[in-house]
């Protein structure tokens, strides 16, 4: 086994955001449009942009680069762009408008946002998102989507964890829904204008890159099993997230890491990977043959009240339960923000309770979210308007009426707020690798607030990437780039020597067999809390699982056409290598702060203790190969308008 940490890794470079504007934060992002190069029309109507992910950014990229003149080529796994899992958000997005006349402002969001990261995230662009977030709301209207009005007509809001102010716009409890909606109709009106083609059913498999710069992307038909090929001027990802590495989570189960970490492996940097989002309101796991977990907004602790009983291992009832034998202890523990403290400190205050032995269900690994106070406040009809279709799937899932019985919840991964390196301009470390929403690292910081992952897919779909990305194909055109390239055929082949080898291997164990031990694994040592003893427990075992899948793993032999083991045999592989730069980032980053809790790195109270001197840095990973240590280069951040302190809620 390793014994220490530089075993693990390679110190490289210190990195910079070379896009990044000066002078007052107010004006950068107003600067920096001013400056990007532009593309004239004639130009972009000669030019391809190739977008893979249909969710929030990938389609509103895809919709605006075609209204702006570019011929884009669209890619999604799924059998349409709507079932992203976008769809999957329900509480709401966050903006700036200031409806509620409660002191809500453009620089209040962008601190609450940095805070909220536990001054991991880089001001420039938390301001910049927090300017867009307006102009979001606006555009989202305009499209139809159907958000909660007040009964005057008003857009109505509602408050989120990490804000004492009601931003939250939202559309019942289907916001993410009724948002992608809104994208696809946008894309959909290119796809038929001819603008937009789009690729169902079809998975990015590889990056091309020809003389340093993304040029193309290898796909698999999910159908026919066809290796396809495609060619273009820029590539955007807007895959989302990795948090399926875990086996269990929120996240749909095709959700996958699979075109981020291919490009990775073709040099494109990787930030962050240790920052994993514990979500508090969870279903709890029910049995050992669970396959993914389901996630009740957090838009619920609005009126919801969080609590356990005070005697330990209590078997009765909760309505049996008397209010004086209640412990509402995150009204008690914060009692300025109460339930709707942000993500990561709900997770480990329910954590903290149920390891004292006060948990609720089968395993004492739950809580009650109670909406008693709320029903009879305000009656069982304005409840159901607000929140029926969360009610519903909760009713359907445990077999409980909330209205009746109070909800169990437990945290679960949710949000990974690692991803791909990007500068500014959401340029990646390859040139013509552009990468936005959750596949990148760069707005939250340590941890998300809620309700802030629909407002950054948006804002780098809508009006982020069309700007900037005109600044690199300024440049075109490039080098004449045709499918017998050498670098084109090399790729292709490395794909179905890939594919070729999984179907080689015809071992003794499933692809789920070894999903479910990696994720186990992960979830002991690198999720809600890591020790430096559980991390290298982790990096010792990763390798042997690692090595032993491409021995054992039985994919069946369905061939090469349709073949959803084949799928997830692919993703697992990749999940398996992931998995190991997570535990080496976390094991690398001794100290809290965010979703990353050390337990070494604890204040007396068991809050988060983070230290600025030696991590106030983004730790952007290298790839150096299978086996290999990464290579860590540090991009510094510099606070000049948020003077990190000690994040309190309290």
């Amino acid at each position: 086994m390793l014994k220490t940490d530089k075993t693990f890794y390679v110190d490289g470079l210190s990195i910079a955001d070379g896009k990044a504007p000066s002078g007052p934060i107010e004006s950068r992002w107003g600067r920096r449009e001013s400056e990007v190069r532009l593309v004239s029309p004639a130009n972009k109507r000669r030019l391809t942009v190739i977008v893979v992910g249909t969710g929030l950014a990938g389609s509103s990229a895809a919709a605006t680069l075609a209204e702006l003149g570019y011929r884009v080529v669209s890619f999604c796994y799924q059998d349409s762009p709507r079932r992203a899992h976008s769809i999957a958000a329900q509480g709401g997005i966050n903006a700036a408008k200031n409806y509620r006349n409660d002191g809500d402002s453009v620089w209040r969001l962008c601190h609450d946002t940095v805070k909220g990261g536990d001054f991991r995230s880089r001001e420039s662009n938390v301001y910049r998102l927090a300017e867009i977030s307006s102009r979001i709301i606006d555009h989202c209207v305009a499209q139809g989507v159907p958000f909660a009005r007040e009964y005057g007509g008003l857009l109505d809001t509602r408050s989120f964890g990490g804000a004492q102010v009601s931003r939250t716009f939202y559309a019942r409890g289907q916001t993410g829904q009724q948002l992608l909606l809104g994208a696809y109709q946008a894309m959909a009106k290119q796809i038929g204008a001819g603008k937009v083609r789009q690729y169902p059913r079809t998975e990015m498999l590889d990056l091309i890159v020809v003389d340093g710069r993304a040029r193309g992307v290898v796909t698999r038909d999910l159908v026919t099993g066809e290796v396809i090929t495609y060619l273009a001027d820029a590539v955007v990802l807007a895959t989302g997230g990795y948090g399926n590495v875990f086996h269990l989570s929120t996240n749909a189960k095709g959700c996958n890491a699979t075109a981020i970490w291919r490009a990775h492996r073709r040099g494109a940097l990787f930030a962050n990977p240790c920052y994993t989002q514990i979500h508090p309101t969870c279903i709890p796991v029910s049995n050992d043959h669970q396959c993914k977990l389901t996630l009740m907004s957090e838009s619920l602790r609005n009126d919801g009240r969080v609590w356990v009983p005070t005697r330990a291992r209590d078997p009765r009832s909760p309505d049996r339960i008397p209010e004086g034998e209640r412990d509402y202890f995150l009204e008690r523990t914060y009692p300025r923000f109460g339930n709707l403290v942000p993500r990561d400190i709900a997770s480990r205050a329910v954590k903290r309770v149920c390891d004292s032995g006060r948990g609720v269900g089968p395993g004492g690994r739950g809580v009650y979210l109670d909406f008693a106070d709320a029903l009879d406040r305000l009656g069982r009809a304005s409840i159901q308007a607000k929140y029926g279709n969360l009610f519903q799937m909760y009713q359907r899932i445990t077999g409980d009426d909330p209205c009746c019985v109070p909800m169990r919840i437990y945290p679960a991964v949710h949000y990974t707020m690692g991803g791909l390196w990007v500068d500014y301009d959401l340029h990646s470390t390859i040139p013509g690798l552009f990468v936005i929403g959750e596949a990148n690292f760069s707005d939250h910081g340590a941890n998300r607030l809620g309700a802030s992952a629909l407002m950054q897919g948006l804002a780098d779909g809508y009006f982020v990437l069309p700007n900037t990305i005109g600044d690199y194909l300024a440049d075109a055109p490039f080098e004449e780039v045709d499918l017998d390239h050498p670098a084109v055929t090399a790729t292709e082949s490395e794909v179905r020597g890939r594919i070729a080898a999984l179907l080689a291997v015809d071992g003794d164990r499933t692809v789920e067999e070894f999903h479910r031990e990696l994720g186990q694994l992960m979830w002991d040592h690198c999720g809600m809390e890591r020790t430096d003893r559980g991390l290298r427990s982790a990096l010792a075992r990763i390798p042997a699982l690692r090595e032993e899948y491409w021995q054992r793993v039985k994919v069946p032999s369905g061939g090469r056409r349709f073949n959803q083991e084949l799928e997830k045999a692919g993703r697992v592989a990749d999940f398996l290598e992931l998995a190991e730069l997570m535990c080496v980032d976390a094991l690398h980053r001794t100290e809290s702060c965010g979703s990353h809790f050390r337990t070494e790195s604890q204040t007396d109270d068991g809050e988060a203790r983070r230290d600025d001197t030696n991590f106030g840095y983004v730790a952007a990973w290298e790839y150096a190969g299978v086996g290999r240590p990464p290579v860590l280069h540090r991009e510094e951040l510099g606070f000049s308008y948020f003077e990190p302190t000690q994040r309190s809620y309290q």
